[in-house]
């Protein structure tokens, strides 16, 4: 759920900051949406936890609405999405900034829609920044730890993610256990890693056929 939300959002934000007219704006986004990516995660929990608590006006509304955020599974993926946002962004802002503005034109000029040339010419010429993208925010987001310790808490059964579970098994001296997790993520690492390897090269491959051609 952190990635599909960490995605879309970020590659929206990129799109809309693409087409932001002043540069101006656009540097002051840029630096709102980063601030994230350079903050120790522990910084980022700490906001978290002081604009969702249960004391403050959005964690008291929330609560009025029968959600409690801060210590649940959600307050887990609220975390993921806002520590690993900024690489999404910054990858698919430097896919949308690398696709060449003439074709972007030509397709207007004869009268697509935005929405098509989006869907049709934007994204598929974007779409190897924006796997590359969702990938490394993914595996971002999957070993975070600092900020949901903070704002989700170490809840096993609720809030206990997979960096979480690796510090308790060895806070508590159960290395085999630790051991499993941390088998399991160089693992998932090592696929995702791949497979933005082997996505990158097939499109390099056919972009170099169709050359050619």
């Amino acid at each position: 759920m952190a990635i599909l939300f960490t995605f879309l959002i970020g590659t929206l934000l990129a799109y809309l900051v693409c087409r932001a007219k002043s540069e101006r704006a656009r540097a002051v986004i840029d630096t709102i949406l980063t601030i994230p990516l350079v903050l120790p995660p522990t910084v980022a929990g700490f906001f978290l936890l002081y604009i969702f608590g249960v004391n403050r006006p959005l964690g008291e509304l929330l609560a009025e609405l029968g959600v409690r955020l801060v210590f649940s599974w959600p307050a887990t993926v609220l975390a993921a999405v806002v520590i690993a946002l900024p690489l999404m962004y910054r990858s698919a802002r430097a896919a949308f900034s690398q696709v060449d503005p003439v074709y972007l034109e030509a397709a207007r000029t004869i009268g697509l829609s935005e929405l098509k040339i989006v869907t049709k010419l934007l994204a598929p010429l974007a779409a190897p920044g924006l796997v590359s993208g969702g990938v490394i925010s993914f595996s971002r987001g999957l070993g975070e730890f600092g900020a949901t310790a903070i704002i989700a808490g170490n809840i096993a059964g609720v809030s206990r993610t997979m960096p979480l579970a690796i510090y308790s098994a060895v806070a508590g001296g159960r290395e085999e256990e630790a051991y499993g997790y941390v088998i399991l993520l160089v693992v998932v690492s090592f696929l995702l890693v791949l497979s933005i390897s082997i996505f990158t090269e097939a499109r390099t491959g056919r972009y170099r056929l169709k050359t050619r051609v």
